[in-house]
């Protein structure tokens, strides 16, 4: 990480890892230290989410029955993102902070569940039995780590409108917890996303991301994987490289183009807004990315989201998810690239698009509009 960020660890009442990540003085050259004492009196996180195989699919499926009762949409005054004030102690000790990264209080994955090795009852990770015979259930704990980013301590505040040294800050931050994450045993995948508004299903408004350190490959993943695996063997070239390069040769979708990015909407794009974000330079995830790469992301992104938000007139934010595909951990990493892909469920000012019978039942999609119209609308609104 540039030395411009500070880091400062510290755990919270019940145990929980927080980070400050600071960009601002007095912090970053350590004259001052954010305070680091939390005041809350709180119980041990109790955190038992299992995996549990489809037999007809083989996708893993996370069952994390205590996140039903986690924190939905408090008021501002209880927001738990916002710093700590002197009637109000939250997630966040400090009565200020520039970026904060720290353990989930809710984690889907992770917490009292222990990193896989084996499955319970003798069976292996690839949902056999010690003995070789097919199961048609499979289960494991639910290892790994679910973490918190918040931006900003602005309640109100959008990630396009951070400024540039914040937004450059957020990069860093990624890209130092996917480095630490992806050290850790049985993680197979570190992924990092934001999702903003409540069609979404976001339970908290403060800008903030998460970041997930997956046991598993995910079925996302592992399809993109064996299409990259597939390319390889018959081209010997990169899958997502030959697509970026046709994007760029073609243009007719591209909507961003830089030194070390180009932003572009996908040929199959599926949702009513779908821009991606990609390097020019071949790596595997954020914590490859040199520092020209991450100075132009930060300007990209802020860039893109804020186009994502003009999209629509008469709609100030519009809701989206930035998800950023990373490679995985161990094998299959040579077929992995970094991009990001950012999207909204809103087709139009007053209308979503739902995953109905198609989509949700048989994976089929059904697009409403074009790629090629939804580039044009994003260079239209570009400044």
């Amino acid at each position: 990480m540039a030395a411009r960020v500070r880091q400062t660890v510290t755990r919270l009442a019940d145990g929980r890892e927080l980070i400050y990540f600071d960009d601002t003085e007095p912090f970053v050259s350590g004259a001052a230290t954010r305070e680091t004492r939390d005041r809350r009196v709180l119980p041990a996180v109790a955190a038992t989410s299992e995996l549990r195989r489809d037999p007809l699919t083989g996708e893993w499926v996370t069952f994390a029955a205590h996140r039903m009762d986690r924190t939905f949409l408090p008021a501002v005054a209880e927001c738990p993102l916002c710093p700590s004030t002197p009637g109000a102690a939250t997630e966040i000790p400090a009565d200020d902070y520039d970026v904060v990264v720290f353990e989930n209080r809710f984690p889907a994955l992770g917490a009292d569940s222990e990193l896989p090795g084996t499955e319970s009852s003798g069976a292996d990770a690839d949902g056999t039995d010690a003995d070789g015979t097919d199961r048609l259930w499979s289960r494991r704990p639910a290892g790994g780590r679910c973490e918190v980013v918040a931006f900003t301590a602005d309640h109100d505040a959008a990630f396009a409108e951070l400024d540039a040294q914040r937004a450059r800050t957020v990069v860093d931050v990624l890209a130092a917890r996917t480095a630490t994450l992806s050290a850790l045993p049985g993680v197979r995948q570190v992924f990092c996303f934001e999702n903003r508004g409540a069609e979404i299903g976001v339970t908290l408004q403060h800008p903030h991301g998460q970041i997930y350190a997956y046991p598993f490959l995910p079925p996302r993943t592992t399809t993109l994987v064996a299409r990259a695996r597939e390319h390889r063997a018959r081209t010997g070239r990169s899958l997502q490289r030959d697509v970026l390069d046709a994007e760029r040769r073609v243009g007719t979708r591209v909507v961003w183009s830089g030194t070390a990015w180009t932003a572009y909407v996908p040929a199959a794009a599926r949702w009513p807004i779908e821009v991606h974000l990609a390097p020019h330079r071949d790596v595997p995830d954020l914590a490859a990315l040199d520092e020209t790469e991450r100075d132009e992301l930060a300007v990209l992104q802020r860039d893109m989201l804020g186009r994502v938000d003009r999209f629509f007139d008469g709609v100030d934010r519009v809701p989206y998810i930035a998800a950023w595909h990373q490679a995985p951990i161990g094998g299959d990493r040579e077929h992995g690239r970094l991009f990001c892909q950012i999207f909204s469920v809103r087709r139009a000012a007053d209308k979503l698009k739902y995953l109905a019978g198609s989509e949700s039942a048989m994976g089929a999609w059904i697009s409403d509009t074009t790629p090629e119209r939804i580039a044009a609308r994003l260079r239209e609104v570009g400044t």
